[in-house]
């Protein structure tokens, strides 16, 4: 029996890479005979530049950067040399070739939520200039490509601090530069100055359509998990309109692109990076499933594995777990869905198929810094008792 084991991260509890390994060790101790093979995935979130960079052994740095509050904060970056990526690869990526190594960026790892408490995730404070940073240092390093991964981030700044990093002013009305670019300045810039750093082609690892502004946008729909009060939202996509416009006044670009898709992913910077770079889009389940080599891995196995932390309608709009589950089901294979909470229904919402099990490992009762403190435990005992059952 062949088993796929492909998990996203548990958030603040695993890494992708620890629960395969605890589901993988869980999985010997139940079914001896099985043959095993892991492949950790992610949204362009924790863990994206790590877990690419070491699918096709690249090597990675790590580089102090401004964090989102203007705190150093060590951030990893990643480069996989040309020959490490197929043509398939590079086709997926929009790519037809590639001179120089592929720089692998996680927005996360600068200018993430990670490492800051409640009382620090302020967007109006908060910047993407450590994103910027490490940009510029892969471009520095020679890259012939930058592929960033955009999820995690605590900031709406529309990529604003990424690009002063990258060489972008921001001046007032008696043309004095504003420096460290944040939300709260916004009112008093009066135009945009300066040419941005070249740089490689960039591509933007994003599974999120939700447009720029309005009641999908940046402020609206992601503003609130990172600390936007409700009452904050309006003067916010506010701010984020006026600012885009600046920008697509400095950049001669048309006022249509304010409303292309995937716009508001990440408080708007991949938008801000398209208007300063063109910056591309790419689906990233689609390019996990070329990257992690997930079509032979799955064709071959019996049975999948998946899961992440939260398992729920979102989870079936175009991200990893769900979307491997989906097509596996489609291919005839079993599936097994583990997280730490389940969305009820959602078995009938992925497939009314009875080769699918969904399990939620923590239970209903256990208060969550339990669950998060106890998930290889939690996930080790619930794999052991239904893996057995379900074969």
């Amino acid at each position: 029996m062949r088993i796929l084991i492909a998990f996203d991260k548990f958030k603040e509890s695993m890494s992708a890479q620890t629960t395969c390994e605890v589901a993988a060790s869980a999985v010997a101790q139940a079914l001896p005979d099985a043959r095993i093979e892991t492949a950790p995935i992610s949204d362009g979130g924790e863990g994206f530049c790590e877990i690419l960079t070491l699918a096709r052994n690249g090597r990675i740095s790590e580089h102090s950067v401004s964090g989102p509050c203007g705190e150093r904060r060590p951030a990893k970056l990643g480069m996989v040399e040309a020959a490490q990526i197929d043509n398939g690869t590079l086709k997926a990526l929009g790519l037809n070739a590639i001179q120089g190594p592929l720089a692998i960026v996680e927005m996360a790892q600068a200018s993430g939520l990670w490492g800051l408490s409640k009382e620090l995730r302020k967007p109006w404070e908060c910047s993407s200039f450590g994103t910027g940073q490490l940009i510029r240092e892969a471009a520095n390093m020679g890259a012939g490509a930058i592929l960033l991964g955009i999820g995690g981030s605590a900031t709406v700044d529309l990529g604003l601090g990424a690009l002063e990093a990258l060489g972008l002013h921001f001046v007032d009305k008696h043309g004095e530069r504003i420096e460290g670019i944040r939300p709260r300045d916004w009112a008093r810039v009066h135009a945009i100055e300066g040419t941005p750093l070249p740089l490689p082609p960039i591509i933007i690892a994003c599974d999120v359509d939700n447009p720029l502004l309005g009641p999908r946008g940046a402020a609206a729909a992601f503003g609130p998990q990172k600390g936007l009060l409700p009452e904050e939202v309006t003067a916010m996509d506010s701010g984020l309109e006026r600012m885009a416009r600046l920008l697509l006044k400095h950049f001669g670009k048309p006022a249509e692109t304010l409303n292309e898709t995937s716009g508001g992913a990440a408080g708007g910077i991949g938008w801000g990076l398209r208007a300063a770079y063109g910056a591309r889009y790419l689906p990233g389940f689609t390019l996990v499933w070329q990257w992690m080599g997930l079509e032979k891995g799955l064709a071959e196995a019996d049975i999948l594995i998946t899961g992440e932390g939260r398992f729920d309608s979102g989870s079936l709009c175009g991200k990893g777990p769900g979307a491997l589950a989906k097509t596996a089901l489609e291919k005839g294979k079993r599936v097994f869905v583990f997280a730490g909470s389940v969305e009820d229904g959602i078995e009938d919402k992925l497939s009314n198929n009875e080769r699918l099990r969904c399990v939620a490992i923590s239970p209903k009762d256990m208060p969550l810094n339990e669950a998060i403190s106890q998930g290889p435990e939690l996930l080790r005992a619930c794999i052991c008792k239904e893996i057995v059952i379900f074969e």
